[in-house]
């Protein structure tokens, strides 16, 4: 799997929302953000997905949080594109998402923008039109309701050719995937969290999609052991994405 461009991508999701209670796989710290990025990189990663803390833990959109962090991961010569999210976990009032994305100083590559989220569309236009790609986010299974992907499909970008569907399953069925693809031909990324994790990268490999792994997402590897590293399940993501290739 390959950076954006050049063929589905594999993005690894460095912290989310796990803190130092998960486990000393999570790396806290920019420094460490910044040592387990690289790991992660020169094991495979096309990408690297961070979520910006304050020194307390609170995730922040703040440019005085995002910058220095990004300034950190390109410093130690992280070369691949940088994502950060932009949702209520990090700023709940839309008016202020508005405000942050639109006072950074620094630009990722990437903006994670959950279309379950009000104000969605919005905020991936200001996006674009600062230069920054967008992951369109939209939950599917498990109870959730078809109104992100609505949105999403009646959302016109002012640049389609930066935006990304990023589809959060909420189990590995073919029949989700198989029903989007009447959706715009925009590229595809596919992920599940924890139980879903492992099962939905097999089936983004058997469908040509992008995917994501990391702590963020799932903590063992797909034989239950914990994982060590980002860079541990960067590498056993690989694994299972040639093997579930070779099946098809």
């Amino acid at each position: 799997m390959s950076g954006a461009g050049r063929g589905p991508v594999l993005q690894v999701a460095l912290n989310g929302a796990r803190g130092a209670g998960d486990g000393a796989a999570v790396p806290l710290s920019p420094a460490d953000l910044a040592e387990s990025a690289l790991a992660a990189v020169a094991a495979g990663a096309g990408e690297v997905l961070v979520h910006p803390r304050t020194p307390c833990g609170r995730e922040s959109l703040s440019p005085r949080v995002v910058g220095p962090l990004l300034t950190e991961l390109r410093g130690a010569g992280v070369r691949v594109p940088v994502a950060v999210p932009a949702g209520v976990a990090a700023e709940p009032d839309p008016a202020g998402r508005l405000e942050r994305v639109r006072s950074w100083a620094v630009l990722p590559d990437r903006a994670v923008v959950p279309f379950a989220d009000p104000g969605a569309e919005v905020l991936g236009r200001a996006l674009l039109e600062r230069g920054v790609a967008v992951d369109a986010v939209v939950p599917l299974g498990g109870g959730a309701g078809p109104e992100p992907l609505a949105r999403f499909l009646a959302w016109s970008p002012p640049v389609p050719g930066r935006v990304r569907l990023v589809a959060e399953l909420a189990e590995a069925d073919p029949a989700l995937v198989a029903g989007m693809r009447w959706l715009p031909p925009v590229p595809l990324v596919l992920y599940g969290r924890d139980g879903a994790a492992w099962p939905v990268l097999r089936l983004a490999a058997r469908c040509g999609a992008g995917a994501r792994t990391g702590v963020a997402e799932v903590l063992s590897l797909p034989d239950g052991r914990p994982a060590r590293s980002n860079a541990e399940l960067v590498a056993a993501a690989l694994g299972l994405w040639e093997e579930a290739r070779a099946s098809r």
